[in-house]
């Protein structure tokens, strides 16, 4: 499948809150960028080795622009830090994808929650659930209220379904009043940091929860052993060391892949399983899509056997 990649120019830059930094993109050329659902991000290329994902989180069918926004990490890897003190209006940035590992099913009603800059993918839903004439209600948490982004665009939104919970007004989250006596036929969307995550999974069952985390979940230590790769498209066969990934294997053997983040959690280096079993390693995948083994994610996932065959 064929990945858009473009180089795109900076047209606006305006903080959505307290060390959030939004950015309107648009094709330097006013051309059409490509159609989106709510829950995809881009691939934004800042520089050499500097490669970083964002939610879209503007209005999916506004085929002229794509927004994304940017938290400031001071502890970051560099990526939030180029964005913030090295991007400007009229610059250009490259880009690809869009990408989509959190989309939105239809259901009649859904529970949103979001902590901090996880509400980016979130509020592109709101808006699809709203349209789709589904009920919902989003439970929103931030250390202040400074710091959340978008609470002015989500005030639109009456009849008291949005609760803005800043912890040093209101403490923590209180996702009980959300999360117990969930009606059938809901469905729970989340996104914020890890350990809202897993406060959530644990409350939550595994049917009902869709989820996007921007770093990787913990995995239990597992031993690294040494496995063949059959490389079906490209006719080659390597061997992966328990020291080396199956990402860093297939490179040296000279096949060029898309990746990203190294961390699984991305998406990017997802790739087909023809044959073999998978031990998955991501954050990416839902439970039921790992037990069907049809795909992984190469730069941090393993094997389970002797040998797998990929659709590379």
């Amino acid at each position: 499948m064929t990945v858009y990649e473009a180089e795109l120019v900076v047209d606006r830059r305006e903080f959505a809150a307290d060390g959030v930094l939004a950015l309107t993109l648009r094709h330097p050329l006013g051309d059409e960028l490509p159609a989106w659902e709510p829950g995809a991000h881009l691939d934004v290329v800042l520089g050499p080795e500097l490669e970083r994902q964002y939610s879209l989180c503007g209005d999916p069918a506004d085929r002229n622009a794509w927004r994304i926004a940017v938290l400031r990490e001071p502890d970051g890897r560099g990526g939030s830090a180029h964005v913030h003190e090295q991007l400007g209006q009229g610059d250009k940035v490259r880009v690809r994808g869009p990408r989509n590992h959190f989309a939105l099913r239809p259901a009649p009603r859904y529970r949103f929650i979001a902590g901090g800059i996880g509400i980016t993918p979130i509020l592109p839903m709101l808006a699809a659930a709203e349209a789709a004439g589904a009920e919902w209600t989003l439970l929103y948490g931030g250390r202040t209220r400074r710091s959340m982004a978008f609470t002015e665009e989500l005030s639109r939104y009456g009849g008291g379904r949005v609760t803005v919970a800043p912890q040093d007004e209101t403490g923590l989250l209180d996702l009980a009043s959300v999360l117990d006596d969930v009606p059938e036929g809901t469905l729970v969307y989340c996104c914020g940091p890890g350990p809202l995550l897993d406060a959530v999974e644990a409350r939550c069952p595994a049917g009902l929860l869709h989820t996007e985390r921007f770093a990787p979940k913990e995995q239990e230590d597992g031993e690294n052993t040494e496995f063949e790769v059959e490389l079906a498209q490209s006719g080659k066969t390597v061997t992966v060391s328990p020291d080396v990934s199956v990402l860093d294997a297939v490179r040296a053997a000279g096949v060029e892949v898309l990746f990203s983040c190294t961390e699984g959690t991305c998406g990017t280096c997802e790739t087909d399983v023809l044959d073999g079993t998978p031990e998955h390693r991501d954050s990416v995948l839902t439970a039921e899509e790992q037990e069907s083994g049809e795909t992984m994610m190469i730069c941090v996932s393993r094997c389970r056997g002797k040998r797998l065959v990929l659709d590379l």
